[in-house]
């Protein structure tokens, strides 16, 4: 089975509204600086949108990942040291793909 494709619930379910409410407030942002971008707003103001877009994106980013260690990892511990390298390692390739953003 693909990694992530279980139909187990997940860690963030509890928090669920809340990561969509910020993802719409993060959709929000980003039609904003596509605004900014085609009134031909100042450089500066644009590029200050986009470091807070990408501050919001990796809160989300941050807060999945740690809903992840708490629950999925924590959970996959409790069956089994294989089932928890896998998702060590799936957390592990995660951290690495947001430090490489």
């Amino acid at each position: 089975m693909p990694v992530g494709t279980d139909s187990q619930h997940h860690g963030y379910i509890s928090d669920k509204d809340d990561y969509l409410s910020r993802m719409k407030r993060i959709e929000g942002q980003a039609r904003g600086i596509s605004k900014m971008i085609d009134d031909e707003k100042y450089c500066i103001d644009i590029l200050t949108q986009v470091s807070a877009l990408t501050r919001a994106l990796q809160g989300v980013a941050t807060g999945l990942l740690d809903d992840h260690l708490k629950h999925c990892v924590l959970d996959a511990a409790k069956l089994s040291d294989d089932e928890a390298a896998k998702k060590i390692k799936e957390a592990t390739d995660a951290i690495n793909r947001l430090v490489r953003s």
